[in-house]
């Protein structure tokens, strides 16, 4: 089977050569569509072997993505952005995959890097090269509503997943955000198909978050409300408006309803990855409004789904240290610390609970490693840190 590599790009010089880079032992054909790049993007393509054309921007990443479709000669289509790299574990997995006969598609799993709140999301990125498979919404453009016709006429293909993260996202970084203005392009697009589109949770779904993600609460509860009636048992679209309705409560200060939310969110029949997010923010509230058990439990199922979850470890660390349980905390500390080295306040909370426990020499040891790391980032914590344990005769 021949897979195809598929993107829409501009102005990605930075960041296509590691996109590309990561599959250039996978795929047999890339066909990338330039959107108006002023930047070397083309050039970069073109010497990983990409065929590149040209396509006129009318913001409509839909639009784009099936002009995209047009050139693929593939029997399988890979879509990537430029911002994302295949991980070169899930590839024994899609190479098995595509050689099946009874799938129309395959979901992925998608690791955001960089996500504040949910560190994975599913998409619809490997799909056989169909006819009537075609990309729809001018924003979040995706082939699911084509999918779902497509099985209606022909019931004898089959959805599916590969287990384990397929791709690496960095485009939820801050500065990524900020720098290409996403925000503001993609209200406008989302707000466009919404005045067409009234009764589609989805959009409701990802306008809904963006509102609150951008201050525009009230807006944001409204339309996640809209989108919760008539999802109906679209299970992974309710989990998001349940999820983002429960951060909308948080910011106003309703921890009684977010918590309702997150809750309805966890119980979803979902792939358990998704839930990561769900769960974290649970613990987080149940923390903070005292109860400590159920936070602590929260926290655990998060880190039985996924061991690697490097929050979900220091946040348990910080409930078991007030519950009292240190030397709990100190391993759950340190399990935060060999996921992420680069996690301040984890080395910072690690030195609290090793002088609580009487060793002295590991808690200075932590408290360097944390004065070392904040300096970096926050020199007045660092300050403030380094004076603290001069007072205590620590240093």
């Amino acid at each position: 089977m021949k897979l195809s590599l598929c993107m829409i790009v501009k102005d990605e010089e930075r960041v296509l050569p590691k996109c590309l880079g990561s599959v250039k032992n996978v795929v047999d054909e890339i066909v990338v569509i330039d959107t108006g790049s002023s930047d070397r993007t083309p050039q970069i393509a073109q010497k990983f072997g990409a065929k590149v054309h040209q396509f006129q921007w009318c913001n409509d990443f839909s639009a784009a993505r099936n002009a995209a479709l047009k050139y693929v000669t593939g029997d399988w289509i890979l879509v990537l952005d430029a911002d994302e790299s295949l991980t070169q574990k899930i590839v024994p997995q899609l190479r098995e995959v595509i050689h099946s006969e009874e799938y129309l598609l395959i979901n992925l799993l998608r690791q955001e890097l960089g996500a504040v709140q949910s560190p994975y999301s599913l998409v619809s990125r490997l799909f056989r090269n169909h006819p009537q498979i075609r990309f729809s919404r001018p924003y979040h453009a995706l082939v699911d509503d084509s999918v779902t016709e497509i099985l209606r006429q022909e019931p004898h293909w089959q959805i599916g997943y590969l287990q384990g993260v397929a791709i690496l996202h960095s485009g939820y970084q801050k500065s990524t955000i900020n720098q290409s203005n996403k925000h503001a392009k993609a209200q406008k697009a989302m707000e466009e198909f919404l005045a067409t589109h009234p009764q589609d949770p989805y959009v409701c779904s990802k306008l809904g978050a963006l509102y609150v993600e951008t201050g525009k609460i009230a807006e944001g509860v409204d339309l996640l409300a809209k989108g919760v009636k008539i999802a109906g048992e679209n299970y992974d679209i309710l989990y998001e408006l349940y999820y983002h309705l429960g951060i909308a409560c948080s910011r106003l200060q309703n921890p009684k309803q977010a918590i309702v939310y997150y809750q309805a969110a966890i119980k979803l029949p979902i792939y358990p990855m998704l839930k990561l997010g769900a769960y974290n923010n649970l613990g987080n509230l149940l923390k903070a409004t005292g109860d400590l058990k159920g936070a602590k439990t929260a926290y655990e199922t998060a880190l039985q789904i996924d061991p690697s979850f490097a929050a979900g470890h220091y946040n348990l660390g910080m409930t078991l240290k007030a519950m009292g349980l240190f030397i709990e905390a100190i391993a759950s500390y340190q399990k935060a610390i060999v996921l992420n080295p680069k996690n301040a306040d984890a080395y910072q909370n690690l030195g609290v609970v090793l002088l609580k426990v009487g060793n002295v020499q590991g808690s200075l040891n932590a408290f360097r490693q944390a004065i070392a790391l904040h300096e970096k980032h926050n020199p007045e914590e660092a300050k403030r840190l380094r004076q603290g344990l001069q007072e205590m005769g620590l240093m």
